[in-house]
């Protein structure tokens, strides 16, 4: 006796075909809907990545004119060459201060292993062995 209200137009068999092809063609969307936000996303991305160079070339010119105002009011009181001298010890006293500070740095962030997440797996290895 069919169910009231549900068509019998193949069975049990026909519906299973019908989902596995329902559920082919929402995996066949999805895919395609991953690689279209991927493309856009990749588009924004590279975009970004582009913009932000042209910012920090621009931000390199801009740095280097502000030591050379700087080096320029300087020579308004003192000679032009020791107006130069004395920006371009301060810079090289800043870049070597940076330069051990970024080793010092790196020194404590090697070698890059997870020493306490190794630890605390080998003490819950050895509760659970308990």
């Amino acid at each position: 006796m069919p169910t009231p209200g549900v068509e019998s137009n193949g069975g049990l068999g026909s519906a299973a075909k019908r989902v596995s092809e329902h559920a082919s063609a929402i995996a066949r969307l999805e895919l395609r809907l991953a690689a279209v936000e991927l493309k856009r996303k990749g588009i924004a991305l590279g975009l970004g990545i582009g913009l932000g160079a042209g910012a920090a070339v621009l931000g390199l010119f801009a740095l280097g004119f502000a030591f050379a105002t700087v080096a320029a009011a300087l020579a308004t009181v003192l000679s032009t060459w020791l107006a130069l001298l004395i920006v371009t010890a301060s810079l090289g006293l800043l870049a070597a201060t940076l330069g051990l500070l970024a080793i010092a740095s790196l020194k404590r962030g090697t070698p890059p292993v997870p020493d306490q997440a190794i630890e605390e797996a080998r003490r819950t290895t050895e509760a659970l062995r308990r």
